[in-house]
């Protein structure tokens, strides 16, 4: 998770409230506030992404903090983040999908308030460990929530509206750090989670969780809560409820616990969300959020002309992916969204070759900057959010838990590592680090072309029957 670095711009006002606009059309008053929560869940994410970078030089002040003290503020959150992971399945799948939210609120509150009263290093990491502990939550659970209760021909545009909402949470606090004191803006950062507080109270159960604990009478009423009174809901609770019967049957069969997610007949959903949620990061991800400006600066190119430049083409890049994936398909922006990362990777490291060799120094910082936008605005359009809701779609009920953890597991790893060896690598070599990072997303491409089906306008029942039947010899991949 980039700390510091490109700003993420969500889509424009009108663009969000055309596609809101679409969603209270097709959808019922608890389906709005349901896609409301999940939005504003995304929105505190951001908010805790953007907080530390504004506030670095105040909070220091103020506390006495050495550098070192200081990193570790922001370092702990990755901490927090491989912890939520590693609980959130198990969670989710025990408690329920609103009772984790609450949970997940929660610990935001309790951690922007460490930050905001603390007074010693101590109770200002404890915050921020708190954080990343709900982040890890509450990156697999939204996607998942949103995707069991949506239409499906809006499953994937609420999806990706909602996970750019993030967006908004990074571009609120980078502003609001300028000018409101690191303490007032921790209560600020409450107050998203809040207010999302008292309309948890009002939003439904996923029907697919209910028919997963043996809640079967529930499921049809939860489905014409979110569909409408008057709609006919017969054949949606019918397949939910003869699928979780089909999955319960497997499971006497098959056993159940984390490692059941590593059967045969799980190998190509588990092979699918591990890779797609790994791609950005080892595609450098963080090391371009890390150090846009250093790459800015050292190619020549005004750091704040270059942040401007690059935050406008990815909202219109987050704009185009959210309109999009609904109709032209999850798939094809996956790849036009690798193929755009691939040539904005690859073009930054030719800007760095000429800038080291001293070749065509005038058109060395147009270059570069193009690369940059490009690298985010492919980004955005698709990479961004499509991998979470992929992987939300892909995995039956039970092991949907232990899939969210091996994915948000993969997803802090992987950035983690890229985050700490980006700045070694540079040292190494500037062009072939970018060069790698290219190559990655090259493999990327190959991987999705050739591997990863489309799920655009099927149900989830449908979708997870295609990756998860099993072959004959349904062993264990180890």
């Amino acid at each position: 998770m980039a700390e510091e670095g490109l700003l993420l711009v969500s889509p424009s006002r009108a663009s969000s409230s055309s596609l809101l606009s679409e969603i209270s059309k097709a959808s019922t008053k608890p389906f709005v506030l349901a896609f409301i929560v999940g939005s504003c869940g995304a929105f505190a994410f951001g908010c805790i992404i953007g907080y530390s970078a504004p506030t670095q030089s105040g909070i220091m002040q103020d506390l006495n903090l050495s550098i070192a003290d200081y990193s570790l503020f922001g370092s702990i959150l990755t901490v927090g983040l491989i912890l939520g992971a590693l609980i959130c399945g198990k969670l989710t799948d025990l408690v329920g999908r609103v009772y984790t939210i609450w949970i997940t609120n929660i610990l935001f509150v309790i951690g922007w308030f460490a930050i905001a009263f603390a007074k010693d290093v101590w109770l200002l990491d404890l915050g921020r460990l708190l954080q990343g502990i709900s982040i890890g939550i509450s990156a697999y659970l939204g996607p998942v929530y949103i995707t069991e209760i949506a239409p499906r021909n809006l499953r994937g545009a609420a999806s990706s509206l909602a996970q750019l909402s993030a967006g908004v949470g990074i571009s609120v606090f980078y502003a609001l750090g300028t000018v409101v004191a690191w303490r007032n803006l921790a209560i600020l950062g409450s107050i998203p989670s809040l207010m999302v507080m008292p309309l948890l109270f009002f939003i439904p159960e996923s029907p697919r969780w209910l028919a997963k604990v043996g809640r079967e009478t529930e499921v049809k009423a939860v489905l014409l809560s979110l569909r409408g009174a008057t709609s006919d809901v017969s054949d949606e609770a019918a397949e939910i409820l003869d699928y979780t019967e089909h999955v319960r049957q497997q499971q006497d069969i098959d056993g159940s616990g984390f490692f059941k997610l590593f059967q045969r007949k799980y190998a190509f959903s588990l092979t699918i969300g591990v890779v797609l949620i790994a791609l950005p990061q080892l595609g450098g991800l963080n090391g371009y959020s890390f150090y846009t400006g250093s790459i800015f600066i050292s190619t020549g190119v005004s750091s704040h002309f270059g942040f401007i430049s690059t935050s406008v083409v990815q909202m219109f890049g987050g704009i185009l992916g959210t309109v999009l994936v609904d109709v032209s398909g999850r798939r094809t922006l996956l790849l036009v969204s690798q193929a755009g990362m691939f040539l904005g990777c690859l073009a930054t490291a030719i800007s760095f070759f000429l800038k080291e060799n001293h070749c065509w120094e005038t058109g060395t910082p147009i270059l570069s900057l193009i690369s940059v936008m490009v690298y985010f605005g492919s980004y955005g359009s698709g990479m961004g959010t499509i991998p979470w809701i992929i992987a939300s779609e892909i995995y039956p009920v039970d092991v949907k838990g232990a899939a969210g953890t091996m994915c948000n597991l993969v997803s802090s790893i992987s950035s983690l590592l890229v985050a700490y060896s980006f700045s070694f690598l540079l040292q190494w070599s500037s062009t072939g680090t970018f060069l790698i990072f290219a190559t990655v997303i090259g493999l990327g491409f190959v991987f999705i072309a050739t591997l990863v089906p489309e799920t655009k306008g099927k149900s989830l029942e449908e979708i997870q029957s295609l990756f998860t039947d099993p072959p004959p010899d349904d062993s264990t991949i180890f």
